[in-house]
């Protein structure tokens, strides 16, 4: 398996896989042109899973600058459970914390029950003393 850095060149394989493990959680902020706008903002933090030139795996990763951020964690369901998702994670992380970022944060689904004991078991703890609020500014 190889990880590498995600490109926008990666975009269509990986909008698919979404569309499998993450579909309920897109948006037009995932379209295309969003994305690329996101990977250069933060260059080099998202990455691919790659076996045999297809990519398995995904993790969107980036910071404000002040807080680091992942989205979009995902894993083909054919390739769970071989640490894939805990190595994208760690390199998130890793790359977060390199450019001087103390924390990560990351958003879970209330049901999402395996991605909550996902990154609990990772080392995240949820947080219960705040709410997230949404404002979309297209309205």
């Amino acid at each position: 398996m190889e990880i590498r850095p995600m490109t926008i060149a990666d975009y269509d394989e990986v909008f698919a896989m979404w569309q499998i493990t993450s579909k309920r959680a897109l948006s037009q902020a995932d379209e295309k042109s969003q994305i690329e706008r996101y990977l250069l903002r933060n260059n080099g933090m998202s990455h691919v899973a790659v076996i045999d030139g297809k990519i398995v795996g995904t993790v969107l990763a980036g910071h404000d600058g002040r807080r680091g951020f992942i989205h979009h964690m995902a894993v083909l369901p054919e390739y769970r459970r071989r640490h894939i998702g805990h190595k994208l994670a760690e390199k998130a992380v890793e790359k977060i914390a390199a450019d001087g970022i103390d924390k990560t944060h990351i958003f879970c689904y209330q049901t999402n029950e395996a991605g909550q004991k996902f990154w609990s078991d990772f080392g995240f703890e949820k947080r219960d003393d705040v709410f997230v609020f949404s404002f979309n500014n297209k309205e």
